[in-house]
């Protein structure tokens, strides 16, 4: 089959691999329809390479066809219709019963001290195959896939992968009051999609971040608020004019490790990528690494008593964070991975009617063949032709 397969640092190639074959009795083997780049793909496009393995297969929003099922999976068939989240949990452990799916214990990859597997993400989740691809092996099928129904285009469900439920997360762990104010720092897919999100479960005031104009603009279109952070100095005290005063009720930070502005990041960023791999993942485990911006400008804002939701994705061990801050503005801070399958009986019903609540069958900026993967993820590290949302379909 045809895969895209890291090489290298900036370098993804579609290579020719191995189909894959049933392991276990919980797997099944989908024919791929769509897959997404995430913006955490391309930390690994550029940050996080130590910790991938040349041949690793990319990818971790996947849907498709079911054609094989294992033995222990008896609620699915061939033929049936799937989305895979990008997570994979087994639905029966202790934490999996308490809807910490990102933390199952079964799947947790306890070598590397993390949570629970990921598609196509490293070794310190899991190095599973990804699923921009033409087949996907799924392990713990007899929980994770969820059943879609037919007719729709698979724009109405692929986000149910990763960026639905990680914006709803995201909004959720915000705890934006009724009526209440939210700042979303960063306009790409998860950031779009919290703004989306926020407006439709009641936020009255949502501003937007970012630096590119197809970004800001895309989101204007939704009745976002949004600021090009490029115009201002001092892009804090714009917002607090904007919220009474005091700050938002809630900031979602949506950038993570690679935030402009943060030049002591991104220099430790470049050494980190000029070392051999196994220094630079000790330096990137033991140092801080991330481009912190997002994060200290959240702290900076957000009203006393507020509430920060980190959605995006750090890596470093040893950050700098403002604790006499955090602790004197009585902020609470909420993160993590996606607990997928805890989200979806909340979502489901904005996709199966006949409206489309959240744009979701317009999200994608560009569809394109599994073969032009690599230019595609070339555009969106580079934010070129308006590049949001890449779809591949194999």
């Amino acid at each position: 089959m045809k895969a895209v397969v890291w090489h290298g640092q900036r370098d993804v190639r579609v290579d020719t691999v191995p189909d894959p074959v049933i392991q276990d009795p919980t797997d099944i083997i989908i024919r791929v329809t769509s897959s997404g780049i995430c913006g955490s793909d391309l930390h690994l496009y550029e940050v996080l390479g130590p910790f991938m393995s040349k041949g690793d297969i990319l990818g971790h929003e996947p849907m498709g066809i079911v054609e094989e099922v294992g033995s222990g999976v008896t609620h699915l068939r061939r033929g049936d219709r799937v989305v895979v989240p990008f997570n994979i949990s087994c639905g029966h452990c202790y934490m999996c019963s308490r809807g910490l799916m990102s933390q199952c214990e079964t799947t947790q990859v306890r070598e590397e001290g993390k949570g629970a597997a990921l598609f196509g993400y490293t070794r310190m989740y899991g190095q599973v195959p990804g699923g921009q691809a033409e087949y996907l092996r799924v392990p713990q099928a007899q929980f994770g896939p969820i059943v879609v129904p037919e007719g729709p285009s698979d724009d109405r469900f692929v986000y149910l992968s990763d960026v639905l439920p990680t914006a709803w997360q995201a909004v959720e762990y915000a705890a934006v009051p009724p009526g209440g104010s939210v700042v979303v720092l960063g306009l790409g897919p998860i950031g779009d999609m919290a703004t989306r999100v926020a407006l439709h479960r009641g936020a009255g005031q949502v501003i937007g971040v970012d630096l590119v104009p197809e970004r800001l603009a895309r989101a204007r279109e939704n009745g976002v608020q949004t600021l090009d952070l490029s115009e201002y100095d001092d892009i804090a005290d714009v917002i607090r004019a904007l919220t009474g005063g005091r700050g938002p009720d809630a900031v979602i930070d949506a950038v993570g490790m690679e935030a402009h502005g943060s030049p002591a990041g991104k220099l430790a960023q470049t050494m980190a990528g000029l070392l051999p791999d196994a220094v630079a993942a000790k330096m990137m485990e033991t140092a801080g690494v991330d481009r912190l911006a997002a994060l200290h400008l959240a702290i900076d804002v957000v009203r006393r008593g507020g509430t920060i939701s980190l959605s995006g994705v750090y890596g470093g061990m040893t950050d700098p964070l403002p604790m006499m801050v955090l602790f004197d503005k009585q902020i609470q801070l909420r993160m993590g991975q996606a607990n997928v399958r805890r989200w979806v009986d909340d979502i489901m019903p904005l996709l199966t009617g006949d409206d489309d609540p959240l744009g979701v069958e317009t999200f994608a900026t560009h569809r394109v063949p599994l073969t032009e993967a690599p230019a595609a993820y070339q555009d969106f590290q580079d934010k070129k032709d308006g590049t949001v949302k890449v779809l591949l379909k194999p």
